[in-house]
């Protein structure tokens, strides 16, 4: 298998078409929310399931780290397989939420889909702060995605050398992205409805 996997090019031709697909499709759900596909009021709950699910992967990707600088191969290989896969979770859910809920605004405490004035003095320099960390988090998140599946990819068709020079941009991005998405997660928690 690693060789027809190492001989295929439509791998890596589908890789960079997920690559921008996914932020794309992402983008749209964000700036053109789907009306009428209202689930109910427990897709609401999505984004701590959301933050959960960055968690787990933050804290999987470090034991996977830790299992490898100590050659536990086969554990590093099985905790990243489960980071691919918590992703996996977290973009369909995202898609999902953001297909029925409209995105909430940092400092929109009266949750009327608009920060006025008044809310913004109220919020101060952590609007801008919350602003600055969800701006690197998205551009993070868009960047890694080809990275994150080339990583996979090498570490399947056992291109070990490519697989270890990618990861060392690729895994740190990542978690980056992972925790960020937490603290954003908690930053914006209170102008939830």
């Amino acid at each position: 298998m690693e060789k027809v996997l190492t001989d295929n090019r439509s791998y890596l031709k589908i890789i960079y078409i997920l690559s921008a697909v996914i932020p794309l499709a992402v983008a749209f759900l964000i700036f053109f929310p789907l009306k009428g596909a209202y689930l109910g009021s427990w897709v609401k709950l999505l984004p701590g399931f959301h933050a959960m699910i960055n968690s787990l992967t933050a804290v999987l990707m470090i034991a996977a780290l830790v299992a490898i600088k100590k050659g536990h191969v086969q554990l590093h290989r099985n905790l990243m397989f489960v980071c691919l896969f918590l992703g996996l979770l977290f973009l369909v859910s995202y898609i999902l939420y953001h297909s029925n809920v409209e995105s909430v605004k940092f400092g929109d405490s009266n949750h009327d889909g608009m920060v006025s004035d008044k809310e913004k003095e109220l919020v101060g320099s952590v609007r801008v702060t919350y602003l600055g960390i969800l701006a690197s988090h998205i551009l993070l998140s868009i960047i890694v995605v080809p990275f994150v599946l080339l990583a996979f990819y090498y570490s399947l068709t056992n291109q070990i050398q490519k697989h270890r020079k990618i990861v060392k941009f690729a895994f740190p991005v990542w978690l980056y992205v992972s925790i960020t998405g937490v603290v954003v997660y908690f930053m914006i928690k209170p102008y939830y409805f």
